[in-house]
Protein backbone atom coordinates (compact mmCIF):
# COMPACT_ATOMS: atom_id res chain seq x y z
CA UNK A 1 0.00 0.00 0.00
CA UNK A 2 2.96 1.96 0.77
CA UNK A 3 3.02 2.93 -3.63
CA UNK A 4 0.05 5.43 -3.20
CA UNK A 5 1.83 7.80 -0.51
CA UNK A 6 0.15 11.48 -0.70
CA UNK A 7 -3.34 12.26 -1.45
CA UNK A 8 -5.17 10.22 -4.27
CA UNK A 9 -6.85 13.39 -6.30
CA UNK A 10 -8.63 13.06 -9.56
CA UNK A 11 -6.18 15.21 -11.51
CA UNK A 12 -6.08 15.40 -15.01
CA UNK A 13 -2.52 15.05 -16.36
CA UNK A 14 -1.53 17.79 -17.96
CA UNK A 15 -0.69 18.97 -21.29
CA UNK A 16 3.11 20.06 -21.04
CA UNK A 17 4.40 21.87 -22.98
CA UNK A 18 16.95 18.17 -23.07
CA UNK A 19 27.85 17.47 -25.41
CA UNK A 20 27.85 14.08 -24.19
CA UNK A 21 30.77 12.37 -22.22
CA UNK A 22 31.15 8.63 -22.81
CA UNK A 23 34.17 6.44 -21.22
CA UNK A 24 36.00 3.49 -23.75
CA UNK A 25 33.38 4.61 -26.71
CA UNK A 26 34.76 8.33 -27.24
CA UNK A 27 31.63 10.32 -28.35
CA UNK A 28 28.38 8.53 -28.83
CA UNK A 29 27.56 7.79 -32.62
CA UNK A 30 25.05 6.42 -34.81
CA UNK A 31 27.25 3.31 -35.52
CA UNK A 32 27.05 0.19 -33.04
CA UNK A 33 30.43 -1.10 -32.50
CA UNK A 34 31.29 -4.47 -30.88
CA UNK A 35 32.59 -3.54 -26.80
CA UNK A 36 29.44 -1.65 -25.19
CA UNK A 37 30.27 2.07 -24.39
CA UNK A 38 30.07 3.32 -20.69
CA UNK A 39 29.67 6.96 -19.83
CA UNK A 40 30.40 9.37 -17.11
CA UNK A 41 27.78 11.19 -15.21
CA UNK A 42 28.04 14.98 -15.39
CA UNK A 43 26.94 17.73 -14.24
CA UNK A 44 25.57 19.78 -16.87
CA UNK A 45 22.37 19.95 -18.55
CA UNK A 46 22.96 17.45 -20.98
CA UNK A 47 23.27 13.89 -19.65
CA UNK A 48 25.49 11.27 -21.88
CA UNK A 49 23.94 9.72 -24.30
CA UNK A 50 24.57 6.30 -26.30
CA UNK A 51 23.31 4.40 -28.99
CA UNK A 52 21.34 1.40 -27.98
CA UNK A 53 23.43 -1.14 -30.12
CA UNK A 54 26.18 0.25 -28.26
CA UNK A 55 25.18 -1.28 -24.92
CA UNK A 56 23.71 -4.22 -25.94
CA UNK A 57 19.50 -3.04 -26.93
CA UNK A 58 18.09 -3.06 -30.34
CA UNK A 59 16.76 0.34 -31.25
CA UNK A 60 13.69 -0.43 -32.83
CA UNK A 61 12.45 -2.52 -30.28
CA UNK A 62 13.49 -0.06 -27.36
CA UNK A 63 11.50 2.69 -29.16
CA UNK A 64 8.20 0.43 -29.10
CA UNK A 65 8.64 -0.03 -25.21
CA UNK A 66 9.06 3.68 -24.88
CA UNK A 67 6.00 4.35 -27.59
CA UNK A 68 4.02 1.49 -25.22
CA UNK A 69 5.20 4.12 -22.07
CA UNK A 70 3.82 6.39 -23.81
CA UNK A 71 0.20 5.44 -24.49
CA UNK A 72 0.16 4.17 -20.54
CA UNK A 73 0.15 8.13 -19.34
CA UNK A 74 4.12 8.02 -18.85
CA UNK A 75 4.67 11.98 -19.75
CA UNK A 76 8.58 10.94 -19.18
CA UNK A 77 10.43 7.93 -19.50
CA UNK A 78 14.64 7.51 -19.72
CA UNK A 79 16.24 4.39 -19.79
CA UNK A 80 20.15 3.96 -19.30
CA UNK A 81 22.47 1.50 -19.33
CA UNK A 82 26.11 1.84 -18.65
CA UNK A 83 25.30 5.37 -17.14
CA UNK A 84 24.33 6.22 -20.59
CA UNK A 85 20.87 7.69 -21.90
CA UNK A 86 19.63 4.81 -24.50
CA UNK A 87 15.69 5.77 -24.90
CA UNK A 88 13.48 8.38 -24.24
CA UNK A 89 9.76 8.74 -24.45
CA UNK A 90 7.86 10.93 -27.28
CA UNK A 91 7.15 13.87 -25.03
CA UNK A 92 10.38 14.10 -23.33
CA UNK A 93 11.41 17.47 -24.67
CA UNK A 94 7.99 18.92 -23.84
CA UNK A 95 8.21 17.28 -19.98
CA UNK A 96 11.88 16.81 -19.00
CA UNK A 97 12.70 20.36 -17.65
CA UNK A 98 8.54 21.07 -16.17
CA UNK A 99 9.15 20.40 -12.04
CA UNK A 100 6.57 17.67 -11.56
CA UNK A 101 5.47 16.13 -7.93
CA UNK A 102 7.45 13.01 -7.67
CA UNK A 103 4.81 12.25 -4.64
CA UNK A 104 6.25 9.38 -1.94
CA UNK A 105 9.77 8.99 -4.32
CA UNK A 106 10.37 12.26 -1.97
CA UNK A 107 10.96 9.68 1.06
CA UNK A 108 13.71 8.21 -0.94
CA UNK A 109 15.60 12.01 -1.35
CA UNK A 110 15.08 12.48 2.55
CA UNK A 111 16.73 8.65 2.85
CA UNK A 112 19.83 10.35 0.78
CA UNK A 113 20.18 13.42 3.00
CA UNK A 114 19.91 11.20 6.17
CA UNK A 115 22.63 8.80 4.38
CA UNK A 116 24.91 12.58 4.55
CA UNK A 117 23.95 13.40 7.85
CA UNK A 118 25.21 10.04 9.19
CA UNK A 119 28.28 10.01 7.15
CA UNK A 120 29.34 13.74 8.52
CA UNK A 121 28.51 12.48 11.82
CA UNK A 122 25.81 14.16 12.57
CA UNK A 123 22.67 11.39 12.91
CA UNK A 124 22.67 8.23 15.10
CA UNK A 125 20.53 5.93 13.19
CA UNK A 126 20.33 3.54 16.36
CA UNK A 127 19.60 6.80 18.10
CA UNK A 128 15.82 7.48 19.70
CA UNK A 129 14.94 10.86 18.42
CA UNK A 130 14.40 11.86 22.06
CA UNK A 131 18.39 12.63 21.69
CA UNK A 132 17.46 15.47 18.73
CA UNK A 133 13.65 16.64 20.18
CA UNK A 134 13.14 19.68 22.00
CA UNK A 135 13.12 17.55 25.67
CA UNK A 136 9.18 19.32 26.26
CA UNK A 137 8.34 18.25 22.57
CA UNK A 138 6.17 14.39 22.49
CA UNK A 139 5.99 11.80 25.02
CA UNK A 140 8.21 9.55 26.32
CA UNK A 141 6.61 6.84 24.19
CA UNK A 142 6.75 8.80 20.58
CA UNK A 143 10.45 9.79 21.97
CA UNK A 144 11.79 6.53 22.02
CA UNK A 145 11.33 6.02 18.12
CA UNK A 146 14.70 5.87 16.81
CA UNK A 147 15.73 7.33 13.69
CA UNK A 148 16.14 3.89 12.17
CA UNK A 149 12.65 2.72 12.86
CA UNK A 150 11.33 6.17 10.98
CA UNK A 151 13.67 5.21 7.55
CA UNK A 152 12.11 1.53 8.14
CA UNK A 153 8.74 2.92 8.82
CA UNK A 154 8.38 0.91 11.52
CA UNK A 155 7.83 3.84 13.82
CA UNK A 156 4.44 2.06 14.98
CA UNK A 157 2.23 4.61 14.01
CA UNK A 158 -1.13 4.92 12.92
CA UNK A 159 -1.82 5.31 9.55
CA UNK A 160 -4.71 6.33 7.19
CA UNK A 161 -2.44 7.13 4.00
CA UNK A 162 -4.86 9.28 2.00
CA UNK A 163 -6.04 11.76 5.18
CA UNK A 164 -2.14 12.25 6.39
CA UNK A 165 -1.79 13.54 3.43
CA UNK A 166 -4.90 15.88 2.59
CA UNK A 167 -3.83 18.73 4.70
CA UNK A 168 -0.43 18.50 3.55
CA UNK A 169 -1.77 18.95 -0.59
CA UNK A 170 -4.29 21.24 0.44
CA UNK A 171 -2.30 22.81 2.72
CA UNK A 172 -2.88 24.14 5.84
CA UNK A 173 -0.48 21.80 7.95
CA UNK A 174 0.39 23.63 11.07
CA UNK A 175 3.17 21.97 11.78
CA UNK A 176 3.55 18.23 10.33
CA UNK A 177 6.35 16.92 13.03
CA UNK A 178 4.36 18.28 16.02
CA UNK A 179 1.41 16.55 14.14
CA UNK A 180 3.16 13.04 13.97
CA UNK A 181 4.08 13.20 17.94
CA UNK A 182 0.19 13.39 18.30
CA UNK A 183 -0.61 10.30 16.33
CA UNK A 184 -1.03 7.40 18.50
CA UNK A 185 1.09 4.45 18.13
CA UNK A 186 -0.74 0.82 17.26
CA UNK A 187 2.56 -1.02 17.66
CA UNK A 188 5.55 -0.85 19.31
CA UNK A 189 8.58 0.88 17.61
CA UNK A 190 10.34 -1.03 15.53
CA UNK A 191 7.70 -4.28 15.37
CA UNK A 192 5.67 -3.56 12.50
CA UNK A 193 6.03 -2.08 9.07
CA UNK A 194 3.28 0.30 9.17
CA UNK A 195 3.55 2.68 5.98
CA UNK A 196 3.12 6.33 7.75
CA UNK A 197 3.20 10.26 5.85
CA UNK A 198 3.62 11.70 9.65
CA UNK A 199 6.33 9.20 10.56
CA UNK A 200 8.76 10.86 7.41
CA UNK A 201 7.65 14.28 7.97
CA UNK A 202 9.07 13.55 11.72
CA UNK A 203 12.06 12.32 10.49
CA UNK A 204 12.73 15.61 7.97
CA UNK A 205 12.52 17.31 10.92
CA UNK A 206 14.61 15.55 13.47
CA UNK A 207 17.54 15.41 10.87
CA UNK A 208 16.98 19.55 10.44
CA UNK A 209 17.37 19.50 14.29
CA UNK A 210 20.73 16.94 13.62
CA UNK A 211 22.53 18.92 11.38
CA UNK A 212 21.34 22.36 12.63
CA UNK A 213 19.81 24.01 9.45
CA UNK A 214 17.26 24.11 7.37
CA UNK A 215 16.79 20.89 5.80
CA UNK A 216 16.72 22.68 2.02
CA UNK A 217 19.83 24.41 2.52
CA UNK A 218 21.83 21.63 3.55
CA UNK A 219 20.01 19.52 0.36
CA UNK A 220 21.14 22.08 -1.94
CA UNK A 221 24.83 22.46 -0.90
CA UNK A 222 25.08 18.83 -0.12
CA UNK A 223 22.98 16.60 -2.52
CA UNK A 224 21.30 18.73 -5.42
CA UNK A 225 24.34 21.60 -5.82
CA UNK A 226 26.61 18.78 -6.88
CA UNK A 227 24.56 17.38 -9.16
CA UNK A 228 23.96 20.50 -11.39
CA UNK A 229 20.71 20.45 -9.66
CA UNK A 230 19.84 24.30 -8.88
CA UNK A 231 18.16 25.92 -6.79
CA UNK A 232 15.23 27.43 -9.10
CA UNK A 233 15.15 24.00 -11.01
CA UNK A 234 12.48 22.68 -8.00
CA UNK A 235 10.07 23.57 -5.50
CA UNK A 236 9.74 21.48 -2.00
CA UNK A 237 6.71 22.38 -0.40
CA UNK A 238 6.81 23.45 3.25
CA UNK A 239 4.20 23.23 6.27
CA UNK A 240 3.32 26.45 7.74
CA UNK A 241 5.96 26.11 10.51
CA UNK A 242 8.54 25.78 7.88
CA UNK A 243 9.22 22.57 8.20
CA UNK A 244 10.26 20.50 5.04
CA UNK A 245 7.69 17.67 3.99
CA UNK A 246 10.02 14.12 3.86
CA UNK A 247 6.90 12.22 2.58
CA UNK A 248 5.77 14.48 -0.73
CA UNK A 249 6.04 17.21 -2.25
CA UNK A 250 9.30 17.87 -3.97
CA UNK A 251 8.34 18.90 -7.42
CA UNK A 252 11.64 18.30 -9.19
CA UNK A 253 11.77 18.10 -13.57
CA UNK A 254 12.08 14.49 -14.39
CA UNK A 255 15.75 15.51 -16.05
CA UNK A 256 16.80 16.40 -12.48
CA UNK A 257 14.78 13.04 -10.97
CA UNK A 258 17.24 11.26 -13.37
CA UNK A 259 20.27 12.76 -11.83
CA UNK A 260 18.67 11.46 -8.34
CA UNK A 261 18.63 7.58 -9.59
CA UNK A 262 22.18 7.84 -11.73
CA UNK A 263 23.64 9.08 -7.75
CA UNK A 264 22.27 6.10 -6.05
CA UNK A 265 22.40 3.48 -8.89
CA UNK A 266 26.63 4.13 -9.23
CA UNK A 267 26.43 3.59 -5.26
CA UNK A 268 26.46 7.08 -3.97
CA UNK A 269 29.40 8.26 -6.19
CA UNK A 270 29.17 11.55 -8.76
CA UNK A 271 32.41 11.68 -10.71
CA UNK A 272 34.95 11.89 -8.45
CA UNK A 273 32.81 12.99 -5.86
CA UNK A 274 31.17 10.13 -3.07
CA UNK A 275 27.86 12.12 -1.87
CA UNK A 276 26.67 9.32 -0.16
CA UNK A 277 28.64 6.62 1.07
CA UNK A 278 28.31 3.28 -0.51
CA UNK A 279 28.11 1.79 3.07
CA UNK A 280 25.03 3.81 3.98
CA UNK A 281 23.27 2.87 0.16
CA UNK A 282 24.09 -1.10 1.75
CA UNK A 283 22.42 -0.58 4.34
CA UNK A 284 19.92 1.37 2.63
CA UNK A 285 18.97 -1.19 0.34
CA UNK A 286 18.75 -3.96 3.16
CA UNK A 287 15.03 -5.74 3.68
CA UNK A 288 14.21 -3.84 7.02
CA UNK A 289 12.77 -6.67 9.91
CA UNK A 290 9.54 -5.23 9.88
CA UNK A 291 9.16 -5.20 6.05
CA UNK A 292 11.18 -7.70 3.29
CA UNK A 293 10.31 -5.45 0.64
CA UNK A 294 11.30 -1.96 2.27
CA UNK A 295 14.93 -0.87 3.49
CA UNK A 296 15.31 3.03 4.50
CA UNK A 297 12.94 4.56 2.49
CA UNK A 298 13.59 2.49 -0.65
CA UNK A 299 11.28 -0.51 -2.26
CA UNK A 300 13.30 -3.54 -2.35
CA UNK A 301 12.90 -6.37 -4.73
CA UNK A 302 10.35 -8.29 -7.54
CA UNK A 303 7.07 -7.88 -6.65
CA UNK A 304 7.50 -5.18 -4.01
CA UNK A 305 5.09 -1.88 -5.21
CA UNK A 306 5.64 -1.13 -8.73
CA UNK A 307 8.91 -3.39 -9.27
CA UNK A 308 6.86 -6.19 -11.36
CA UNK A 309 7.57 -9.99 -10.23
CA UNK A 310 9.72 -10.41 -13.80
CA UNK A 311 12.52 -7.76 -12.72
CA UNK A 312 15.91 -8.79 -11.34
CA UNK A 313 16.32 -10.13 -7.84
CA UNK A 314 18.22 -6.67 -6.75
CA UNK A 315 16.05 -3.96 -8.20
CA UNK A 316 15.26 -1.58 -6.08
CA UNK A 317 13.11 1.66 -6.10
CA UNK A 318 12.09 4.84 -5.45
CA UNK A 319 8.13 5.21 -5.66
CA UNK A 320 5.85 7.61 -5.35
CA UNK A 321 1.56 8.15 -5.99
CA UNK A 322 0.36 7.49 -9.54
CA UNK A 323 3.74 5.56 -10.46
CA UNK A 324 6.67 8.33 -10.42
CA UNK A 325 9.45 5.72 -10.18
CA UNK A 326 13.36 5.12 -10.27
CA UNK A 327 13.97 1.17 -10.86
CA UNK A 328 17.66 0.87 -10.72
CA UNK A 329 19.21 -2.90 -12.00
CA UNK A 330 22.53 -3.66 -11.04
CA UNK A 331 23.12 -7.16 -12.20
CA UNK A 332 21.61 -5.20 -15.81
CA UNK A 333 23.67 -2.10 -15.64
CA UNK A 334 20.14 -0.53 -16.61
CA UNK A 335 18.32 2.48 -14.51
CA UNK A 336 14.89 3.75 -15.21
CA UNK A 337 13.39 6.90 -14.81
CA UNK A 338 9.48 7.62 -15.18
CA UNK A 339 6.89 9.95 -14.38
CA UNK A 340 3.03 10.51 -15.18
CA UNK A 341 -0.27 10.00 -13.75
CA UNK A 342 -0.94 5.80 -13.84
CA UNK A 343 -1.54 4.51 -16.67
CA UNK A 344 -1.84 0.63 -15.41
CA UNK A 345 -4.97 -1.71 -16.64
CA UNK A 346 -7.33 -3.07 -14.34
CA UNK A 347 -10.36 -5.19 -15.22
CA UNK A 348 -11.92 -4.33 -11.25
CA UNK A 349 -12.49 -0.91 -12.30
CA UNK A 350 -10.47 1.47 -10.07
CA UNK A 351 -9.89 -0.42 -7.08
CA UNK A 352 -7.77 -2.43 -9.18
CA UNK A 353 -6.27 0.16 -10.70
CA UNK A 354 -4.97 1.26 -7.41
CA UNK A 355 -4.02 -2.13 -6.16
CA UNK A 356 -2.21 -3.40 -9.73
CA UNK A 357 0.26 -0.78 -10.07
CA UNK A 358 2.65 -3.74 -11.10
CA UNK A 359 0.82 -4.12 -14.33
CA UNK A 360 1.99 -1.58 -16.44
CA UNK A 361 6.00 -2.03 -15.40
CA UNK A 362 5.11 -5.24 -16.52
CA UNK A 363 3.87 -4.95 -19.96
CA UNK A 364 6.78 -2.50 -20.30
CA UNK A 365 10.01 -4.19 -18.76
CA UNK A 366 8.36 -7.47 -20.71
CA UNK A 367 9.35 -5.07 -24.10
CA UNK A 368 12.07 -3.35 -22.97
CA UNK A 369 13.88 -6.45 -21.93
CA UNK A 370 12.71 -8.48 -25.56
CA UNK A 371 14.89 -5.43 -27.11
CA UNK A 372 18.14 -6.54 -25.31
CA UNK A 373 20.81 -8.41 -27.95
CA UNK A 374 20.60 -11.25 -25.19
CA UNK A 375 17.23 -10.84 -23.05
CA UNK A 376 18.12 -11.73 -19.38
CA UNK A 377 14.49 -13.90 -19.36
CA UNK A 378 12.80 -15.08 -21.46
CA UNK A 379 9.17 -13.76 -22.72
CA UNK A 380 6.91 -14.13 -19.15
CA UNK A 381 4.04 -13.84 -21.18
CA UNK A 382 0.96 -11.26 -20.80
CA UNK A 383 0.31 -9.93 -17.51
CA UNK A 384 -2.20 -11.84 -14.56
CA UNK A 385 -4.21 -9.82 -12.68
CA UNK A 386 -4.67 -11.27 -9.53
CA UNK A 387 -8.04 -10.80 -7.66
CA UNK A 388 -8.51 -7.78 -5.77
CA UNK A 389 -8.14 -7.61 -2.28
CA UNK A 390 -7.57 -3.86 -1.23
CA UNK A 391 -10.27 -2.35 0.75
CA UNK A 392 -9.44 1.37 -0.08
CA UNK A 393 -11.57 2.52 3.41
CA UNK A 394 -8.26 1.27 4.79
CA UNK A 395 -6.25 4.17 3.40
CA UNK A 396 -8.42 6.93 5.47
CA UNK A 397 -8.78 7.89 8.68
CA UNK A 398 -10.60 11.26 9.61
CA UNK A 399 -9.28 11.60 12.65
CA UNK A 400 -5.78 12.76 11.26
CA UNK A 401 -8.08 16.01 9.11
CA UNK A 402 -9.40 16.51 13.14
CA UNK A 403 -6.61 16.79 14.67
CA UNK A 404 -5.04 19.64 12.28
CA UNK A 405 -7.91 21.46 13.83
CA UNK A 406 -7.11 20.54 17.48
CA UNK A 407 -9.84 18.05 17.95
CA UNK A 408 -9.99 14.45 18.08
CA UNK A 409 -7.70 11.91 19.71
CA UNK A 410 -4.59 12.74 17.50
CA UNK A 411 -4.46 16.19 18.15
CA UNK A 412 -0.95 17.44 19.96
CA UNK A 413 -2.50 20.04 22.91
CA UNK A 414 -1.88 23.38 21.75
CA UNK A 415 -1.38 22.82 18.22
CA UNK A 416 -4.20 23.60 15.54
CA UNK A 417 -4.61 25.41 12.59
CA UNK A 418 -4.62 28.62 14.55
CA UNK A 419 -1.36 28.04 16.61
CA UNK A 420 1.21 25.91 17.09
CA UNK A 421 3.41 25.96 20.74
CA UNK A 422 3.19 29.55 20.25
CA UNK A 423 5.24 28.71 17.18
CA UNK A 424 4.48 31.93 14.63
CA UNK A 425 2.56 30.11 11.37
CA UNK A 426 2.66 31.11 8.05
CA UNK A 427 -1.08 31.80 5.91
CA UNK A 428 -1.99 28.45 4.19
CA UNK A 429 -0.71 28.54 0.47
CA UNK A 430 1.92 31.36 1.91
CA UNK A 431 4.64 28.65 0.92
CA UNK A 432 3.65 27.92 -2.73
CA UNK A 433 6.45 28.70 -5.42
CA UNK A 434 4.70 30.44 -8.80
CA UNK A 435 2.85 28.29 -11.05
CA UNK A 436 2.85 25.26 -8.65
CA UNK A 437 -0.31 23.43 -7.70
CA UNK A 438 -0.53 19.85 -6.78
CA UNK A 439 0.98 18.16 -9.64
CA UNK A 440 3.34 20.36 -11.60
CA UNK A 441 4.83 23.99 -11.69
CA UNK A 442 4.11 25.71 -14.94
CA UNK A 443 4.05 29.24 -15.89
CA UNK A 444 6.52 32.24 -16.16
CA UNK A 445 8.60 32.12 -13.24
CA UNK A 446 8.00 28.97 -11.99
CA UNK A 447 10.61 26.48 -10.72
CA UNK A 448 11.77 24.48 -13.65
CA UNK A 449 15.43 23.75 -15.72
CA UNK A 450 16.14 26.87 -17.69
Amino acid sequence: MGRFGGFLVGFAVLSLVAGNVCTGGGQASAEPVNDPVSCAVQSGRELARAQPEQVGLDSARLADALAFAASRNRINVQVFRHNCLIGEGPTNAQTGNVAWNIWSATKSVVSLLAGIAWDQGKLDLAAPIDRYLPPELGDAEHRSITVQNLLTESSGMKVGVLTEGATGVVPIDPNSAVQALGVPLDNPPGAVFSYSQRNVDLLSYVLELAIGEPLQQFAQRELFGPLGIERGDYYWARDRAGHTYGYAHLLIPPNDFAKLGLLVSNDGRWGTQQLVSTEYLRQARQPSPANKCYGYLFWLGPGCAEAASILPSDVYMMAGLGMQNVFVMPSLDLMVVWTGFYGNVSQSGLTGTIQNTAELPYEFFRRLFAAFDEPPIPDPGPYVEPPVRLNPSQFVDLNFVLAVFGAGPFAYPGCNVLSCLNFPLAPPFADNAPGCAIMACLGPGAPGIR
